[in-house]
């Protein structure tokens, strides 16, 4: 399965509250701390795994969650992992996401920058606009920042009306 990132969501450290590192390395949170480019799987809601891809140097923890992603190839596997869902609802959510494409805690920690079960490739494509807003299901914690960052208009973003937006230069 193929698909193209249109938005993520950057979670810093001790510095943001929203963040799992805001109260320091915890077993659940050590991948954030790691090298960057793995991944960090958790579960949450008692029925999600969430995607996030590290950002900082080893012992500074980052991570930025894969909100939406719109599949290019292999959607039949996507409909068959998230059956009786319009493929517009695919994987237009950190969610549904790492249902439509297996992700499980068995790829926690997983190297991103390496072919292999779960990567990333730069396909150099510059034909869209970034826009960036608040995050998402964020409370004061995240009001002030601009820490969301997605394709505006991609049918795939998880939600088109943020509290305040601005085009990404």
């Amino acid at each position: 399965m193929v698909a193209r990132i249109v938005e993520v969501e950057a979670y810093r450290g001790s510095d943001d509250p929203a963040s799992h590192a805001f109260r320091g390395r915890t077993p659940r949170n050590a991948p954030m701390f790691g090298e960057p480019g793995h991944a960090y799987v958790y579960f949450t809601y008692g029925n999600h795994y969430l995607l996030n891809i590290t950002t900082q140097k080893a012992g500074t923890p980052g991570a930025v969650l894969i909100r939406g992603v719109q599949p290019t190839e292999g959607i039949e596997m996507m409909r068959r992992l998230r059956p009786h869902v319009p493929d517009s609802e695919l994987t237009n959510g950190p969610g549904k996401l790492t249902k439509a494409l297996g992700v499980d805690k068995a790829l926690n920690g997983l190297d991103m920058t390496r072919k292999g079960a779960l990567f990333v490739v730069d396909r150099n494509e510059s034909r869209f606009e970034i826009w960036r807003s608040t995050r998402i299901g964020i409370g004061e914690a995240g009001l002030n920042h601009l820490w969301r960052f997605y394709i505006r208009n991609n049918p795939y973003v998880s939600r088109h009306k943020p509290v305040r937006e601005l085009k990404f230069s």
